[in-house]
């Protein structure tokens, strides 16, 4: 079977796949899409920025990633201070949350002294990006591949739009079951979703699966579930705490949220793999058990807006906004706006932490350990 239309050669490479070993699951195809070494995404494409495919936080104003700051240096206090503990951040992009972070804790007394800054990160491209943005620090930065390759000790570890790029497998219903979406090939040889043989698990689904008519949706993301435990290990073993944000639901449910970006507009997932950005909504519920099943304490899962907010995303907004011009103003204030309106993404992001037991007493005066404050809106 060959294709109707000349494909890009990470599609021609996958057809070729299928039509020997038969469907992938939708894990593998993201997998191959974003990570392949010589035609993934991250290889080959400028992800960030106005020419890129999309925005990030960090991207949108300084205040995130100073706000961020005041975390970690709050809770490395709350904790005693250690002299020495490991301050990662998993999918850094190009740097700029770390810097402003390190920026806004500059004058935290022995915070950057103690911190053995390290990036998570596979890809030379954005580690080239990185470095040109942390080139001004005095600080010991160096880059890993991997969670497991930190040094042991206490950890501060940071991830922002990190979890909603790891694969993620979808079962449809069909009838009393339901089976697993997987990628084919149609009958014209293009990249298409078919249901595959494989079953859900009954005790993975969430309550209502009966409810559920046919061709209802069911998302789970084994590789997110795996990282935040082994986190949870890691924490427990040598003490620390996290800061997990990202889009998605603080309760598991239905439905297909597997979604292309490219250009900043929606793409079609399945035409141009390797050429544009592949995501999912991430399962917070999911990733609390997780968290507890490794030996870590999770905290609540808070909106982003309110997290900021409580983080004194106000009174940042306030000081940056002295003395400058109205019309320099008023960009701060949409910058505020973007990051924690209800109707932006104050809402849909979520802000999930956890806390090793050695930790817990100094997480829990912390959002999002600490209880909502009443009166958090970005109105």
């Amino acid at each position: 079977m060959k294709p109707s239309a000349a494909p890009t050669a990470l599609a021609g490479r996958l057809a070729r796949l299928i039509e020997a070993s038969g469907p992938i699951s939708l894990a593998e195809y993201m997998h191959m899409a974003m990570a392949d070494p010589q035609h993934g995404y991250y290889a080959n494409r400028q992800a960030l920025g106005a020419a890129g495919d999309f925005v990030t936080a960090p991207e949108i104003s300084q205040m995130f990633g100073e706000l961020i700051g005041v975390w970690c240096a709050s809770i490395w206090q709350a904790a005693g201070a250690p002299p020495s503990f490991v301050l990662a951040e998993a999918g850094p992009g190009r740097g700029t949350l770390m810097a402003d972070l390190l920026r806004a804790t500059s004058r935290v007394t022995g915070f950057h002294r103690a911190a053995r800054i390290r990036l998570i990160e596979t890809s030379p491209r954005m580690i080239e990006a990185q470095k040109q943005a942390l080139a001004g620090f005095d600080a010991d930065i160096g880059w890993v591949g991997a969670l497991p390759e930190l040094e042991d000790g206490p950890l501060i570890l940071l991830a922002n739009e990190f979890l909603d790029v790891l694969p993620t497998r979808q079962y449809v219903k069909s009838g009393p079951v339901w089976r697993e979406r997987m990628v084919g090939l149609s009958d014209s040889g293009a990249l298409t979703p078919v249901l595959g043989p494989n079953f859900a698990d009954p005790a993975w689904l969430p309550e209502g699966q009966d409810k559920e008519g046919d061709g209802a949706v069911f998302e789970r993301s084994p590789s997110r579930e795996a990282f935040v435990e082994m986190l949870a290990h890691r924490l427990a073993a040598g003490g620390g705490a996290s800061l997990l944000i990202d889009y998605g639901h603080a309760q598991s449910g239905f439905g297909a949220t597997f979604q292309a970006m490219r250009a900043h507009a929606p793409a079609a997932p399945f035409e141009a793999p390797g050429e544009a950005d592949l995501t999912t909504h991430v399962d917070f519920a999911s990733l609390s058990k997780a968290a507890a099943g490794g030996g870590a304490s999770p905290s609540r899962i808070a909106p982003q807006g309110e997290f900021l907010l409580s983080m004194g995303l106000r009174e940042r907004v306030a000081s940056l906004a002295a003395g400058k011009t109205s019309e320099e103003q008023a960009h701060i204030v949409a910058a505020a706006q973007r990051l924690a309106g209800p109707q932006e993404m104050g809402t849909l992001f979520k802000v999930f932490a956890l806390a090793s037991p050695q930790w817990r007493d100094a997480a829990d005066a912390l959002p999002p350990f600490a209880p909502a404050q009443s009166g958090c809106s970005a109105d």
